[in-house]
């Protein structure tokens, strides 16, 4: 099944799980931009990166459509790797809507840095697709909304298996359920020798639930992140 096609199906298989993924700006125009027409057969065997990288980018082009952020800016790629993404996941029409040729690389901040470093130490060892996902998710860390929203998601199990897949003894780390973005912030601590946290232990901490506590609109099994 084509890039294409998979994303379609994706969109049809989201909606039979009454999750309307038109519902959302950024998925809509990308959805567009990948063509009209009756969603193809659903195919379980569908390519999940490929899947990520259009709900990363369909968050792209809420914030580019907002003047929020340039394309580069939204996903923490350079110009030249989200060219190459275009170019060969998504028909030429999509390369129009993220105006490439109007964007610079940016560089990141010194919390991005670490956050990319951390996630990069933990990637699959010569997989171009991992040391993507860890600039991507290193720059979207940094927007304030559940780290599986900011990144287009629809639930954390997404997130869950994208980290576990791209970042295997990262993802492995987190026996305890900790939301994501609390756990990557935790590990860099560690990392420095120091914690922001100053409670004994989870269990006698007062802000136990900003941790652990379900995130808003999320669906997930129980003991699943």
């Amino acid at each position: 099944m084509s890039t294409l096609a998979q994303v379609r199906a994706l969109s049809n298989v989201r909606s039979t799980l009454g999750i309307r993924m038109t519902d959302r700006p950024g998925w809509r125009q990308l959805s567009e931009l990948l063509g009209l027409g009756p969603w193809p057969p659903i195919d379980l065997e569908m390519d999940f990166d490929q899947y990520v990288l259009a709900c990363v980018l369909s968050r792209a082009l809420e914030e580019i459509d907002a003047g929020e952020a340039t394309a580069t800016e939204a996903t923490g790629l350079s110009q030249v790797e989200l060219r190459d993404i275009l170019n060969c996941s998504f028909p030429a029409p999509t390369i129009h809507a993220f105006r490439l040729v109007d964007v610079s690389d940016t560089e990141p901040g010194l919390e991005e840095e670490l956050l990319r470093g951390l996630l990069l130490a933990h990637a699959r060892a010569g997989d171009l697709a991992s040391v993507r996902f860890a600039k991507i998710i290193a720059r979207r860390a940094l927007r304030h909304g559940h780290l599986w929203r900011e990144l287009g998601l629809f639930d954390r199990v997404e997130l869950n298996r994208l980290l576990a897949t791209h970042f295997p003894t990262l993802a492995a780390g987190n026996t305890d359920n900790m939301r994501w973005k609390k756990y990557l912030y935790r590990k860099l601590c560690e990392a420095e020798g120091f914690s922001l946290c100053t409670a004994p232990a989870c269990q006698e901490c007062k802000d136990l639930e900003s941790c652990f506590a379900p995130e808003e609109g999320e669906s997930v099994p129980l003991g699943v992140d």
